[in-house]
């Protein structure tokens, strides 16, 4: 059975899927939808059709892009047979999902409803620095989204009591954006942690989305809901999932 969670700020039909209900087994165990894993090609498809059959389209309108840590946003109005370069995507077609993998990073789904446009970002911190949040915003306004009528809401991401990071993270992020030594909080051994939702949140705010929010779910803490890069490190474990969110219209 799939679990999927909904934000009532969201009037576009979306969901940001858990690892329940698939069909990987092993390390993968559950609903990996990342291709890029090493779990079977056959399997991970299985995964990403229930998922296209849960947002109401065939597989082949469910997009997804090769994701590199960017703050590319391209405008889709087919979903491509290919995936596309990028981190961010936007689209003012019906029945195009536009798919977000993650693995604790913060997948970001956005809806004008009045001008029927969405977008969907995946955002670490290095997309969420180099402004790949703005850069979905631009495009939606593009497609004829106002940015004081778009809701974005963050889905689950790794949360700041599980995010650690050493001082020359601090030193490097706080020495070239202002004011951002708010989102740290001291650690053990010299160390910090960051906060990555609050992060997201003040860039969504500061470039004047209409409502921004977050699910408020830790990809590290429920390892029974959730795949986490971190875990998988901390636990030596060879490989690990990739959560999916996805918006249609």
């Amino acid at each position: 059975m799939l679990e999927i969670i909904t934000s009532p700020s969201l009037s576009a039909r979306h969901g940001f899927f858990t690892r329940k209900g698939g069909a990987s087994s092993g390390i993968f165990s559950g609903l990996n939808c990342g291709t890029g894993s090493s779990d079977q090609r056959e399997i991970v498809e299985i995964n990403r059709t229930r998922v296209a059959s849960a947002m109401g389209v065939p597989l082949s309108n469910l997009a997804t892009l090769h994701q590199v840590h960017s703050a590319q946003a391209i405008t889709l109005s087919a979903a491509p047979s290919d995936r596309p370069q990028a981190d961010a995507m936007v689209t003012a077609t019906p029945g195009v999902a536009l798919g977000i993998l993650t693995a604790d990073c913060q997948p970001v789904l956005f809806c004008d409803p009045t001008a029927k446009v969405i977008g969907a970002a995946h955002a670490g911190w290095r997309g969420a620095k180099d402004g790949v949040l703005e850069a979905t915003i631009d495009a939606m306004e593009r497609l004829g989204a106002r940015r004081a009528g778009i809701t974005a809401v963050i889905g689950p991401t790794i949360s700041q009591g599980a995010y650690e990071v050493g001082p020359e993270f601090f030193d490097a992020f706080t020495s070239s954006e202002h004011n951002t030594a708010r989102f740290f909080i001291a650690g053990t051994n010299g160390r910090f942690m960051f906060d990555l939702p609050a992060y997201g949140l003040s860039r969504l705010k500061a470039a004047g989305v209409g409502h921004a929010e977050w699910t408020g779910h830790c990809t590290y803490r429920e390892s029974d809901r959730f795949y986490s890069y971190r875990r998988t490190t901390h636990a030596s474990e060879a490989d690990y999932g990739r959560l999916i969110s996805v918006i249609r219209l």
